[in-house]
């Protein structure tokens, strides 16, 4: 099923390695363009403040409002999100959580990314999207979300390494793994961080924790468009170093988005 809108979301401030996600997200963004009319959330600020137990706090705040501000704007039922950091999914779920009231999300992850505020050690927001949507983001964002997501309609796929506040939420809110055998249907949006594949394959990542295979990852997100209604894809952390990587990476990218379209 086609796509609506292409979301360019640069947003690279909620990373800890965030130096080659900028040509990353310009990549990506290049790509998803293809498949639907692109609009770009505009950069935030290089040089914004910590706050509230966020790192570069305003600069994330600003982005995040833009967004909100851009989908509403758009009314579009089907977005294709070019990232970024993970946390540009905040405002693109709570978006489609709302305009698809029985959303289901699979975050698909070498990462469980649920820290909170209070539990992160690097104050890094991109490490903190799957606590936000459901219900524990800082406070100053809480008022421009809408209902909680249902963790009974969040499922994880692929996921490795987390930190003990990861593990905690996941183990206080019953945070499943997606079943391979599984049945999915319904509306779902994918989360698809691309440092759940094996960098092996696919090294253009800042944090090379996943073993996903390509061709797996591939497969994966077809049979979920096969069987679900897909109102959602969002591609994050791509951090090519040089236009060569950025190249290379972004043939996977295309693979990924015709595999959600054309399953």
């Amino acid at each position: 099923m086609p796509f609506d809108l292409s979301l360019s979301y640069p947003q690279w401030q909620g990373s800890g390695r965030h130096q080659n996600l900028p040509r990353g997200a310009s990549a990506a963004a290049a790509v998803c363009g293809q498949y639907a009319p692109l609009v770009r959330v505009p950069l935030g600020d290089n040089n914004a403040d910590d706050a509230h137990g966020v790192r570069r706090w305003e600069a994330i705040f600003a982005q995040f409002r833009s967004a909100q501000d851009m989908l509403a704007r758009s009314g579009a039922r089907r977005i294709l999100t070019a990232g970024g950091d993970c946390a540009v999914d905040v405002a693109v779920i709570d978006y489609l959580n709302d305009m698809h009231p029985d959303l289901r999300v699979i975050w698909i992850d070498a990462h469980l990314d649920a820290n909170t505020t209070q539990t992160s050690p690097s104050g890094n927001f991109h490490g903190m999207p799957v606590s936000a949507i459901l219900g524990r983001a800082p406070e100053p964002m809480r008022p421009f979300l809408g209902t909680p997501f249902d963790p009974a309609r969040f499922h994880y796929f692929g996921i490795r390494v987390g930190d003990d506040g990861d593990w905690a939420l996941q183990r206080e809110l019953d945070l499943k793994l997606l079943d391979p055998q599984a049945i999915i249907g319904g509306p779902v949006h994918i989360h698809f961080d691309l440092d759940v594949l094996d960098p092996r394959e696919f090294p253009y990542v800042a944090y090379p924790d996943g073993d996903l295979g390509v061709e797996d990852a591939i497969a994966l997100v077809g049979r979920i468009a096969r069987e679900a209604d897909l109102v959602g894809l969002t591609v994050t952390e791509f951090a090519p170093s040089d236009d060569n990587e950025a190249h290379e990476g972004s043939q996977v990218i295309a693979r990924l988005c015709e595999a959600a379209i054309d399953p």
